[in-house]
């Protein structure tokens, strides 16, 4: 190092010695994955329902057992029964199974719905069904209360016990009629699965959901006609889905399909009396 007056003067040999290059990396190249987006959703069902956790298939209906080794299998009888896990299987559907039961149930002609759901009956759309159902029935009735009072220039006021009636209706009648028939059919040897029949009557209600928004027409003559085509096609749907199986019931299994087919009859002429019926 030489020093003269103000400067100084530093030795770049010295320097460079002590401080080692850092080498240039140059152009540094970056490899992304191909993006799966194009494949939304996937090609393979995510999911679904596999063979070792479908819905029973016996006529009783009892719980599947599960694997040895797992938690579940500590359970049995009325202990799994009150399990999440036990219904599990029941609501392990996707958007197009749902779709295509619905569509059946708007064909009660054909009479396969049992056929094609005997493997894997499912009570996500009977339960999604009757929650609409509550509603759609709720606030058609009041629209059209509210409508008939206005054209007379009444007072109106919003009656609650629309929506309680419309939950105590539907779920009630998907629940306790299911199991009265279970039982019923079970005293004549022809068993069914109970699960199945949650199923049948879920999606045979499905057909009042449009029957209802129709119903707002404010002709009574055309509310008397949907209600009347409703209770058909709803009636209809279940007898002859259950008529095959009840006939191994003896010679009484005709009784039984018709009060199938008229119990559901007088479910929409029910509806149509209580919510679209205006007192003004």
């Amino acid at each position: 190092m030489m020093s003269g007056g103000n400067y100084t003067t530093i030795d770049s040999q010295k320097v460079s010695g002590s401080v080692p290059a850092v080498p240039d990396p140059g152009h540094v190249t970056v490899h992304f994955a191909d993006s799966n987006l194009q494949t939304f959703p996937p090609s393979s069902a995510q999911g679904k329902i596999s063979g070792a956790s479908r819905p029973p298939r016996d006529a009783d209906d009892t719980f599947s057992k599960p694997a040895s080794g797992s938690d579940e299998s500590q359970q049995s009888g009325w202990f799994r029964a009150c399990s999440v896990n036990a219904y599990k299987p029941y609501f392990d559907v996707d958007t197009s199974d749902v779709l295509d039961r619905i569509k059946d149930s708007l064909f009660p002609f054909r009479g396969n719905f049992s056929e094609k759901t005997a493997s894997n009956p499912d009570l996500y759309g009977p339960f999604w069904i009757c929650t609409t159902l509550i509603f759609v029935a709720a606030s058609i009735g009041t629209f059209v209360t509210y409508i008939a009072h206005k054209l007379k220039n009444k007072e109106w006021d919003y009656d609650i016990n629309l929506v309680t009636w419309s939950a105590g209706l539907f779920y009630g009648y998907v629940t306790v009629v299911p199991l009265v028939l279970y039982v019923i059919l079970k005293y004549f040897s022809a068993p069914s699965g109970l699960v199945q029949l949650f199923c049948l009557y879920g999606y045979s209600l499905f057909v009042f959901i449009p029957a209802l928004c129709l119903s707002i027409v404010p002709l009574e003559i055309f509310r008397w006609v949907i209600a009347a085509v409703a209770g058909l096609m709803s009636a209809s749907f279940v007898a002859l889905n259950l008529r095959a199986h009840i006939m191994s019931a003896g010679e009484r299994w005709f009784l039984i399909v018709a009060a199938i087919f008229l119990l559901q009859v007088a479910l929409s002429v029910a509806l149509k009396i209580y919510l679209f019926t205006v007192t003004v």
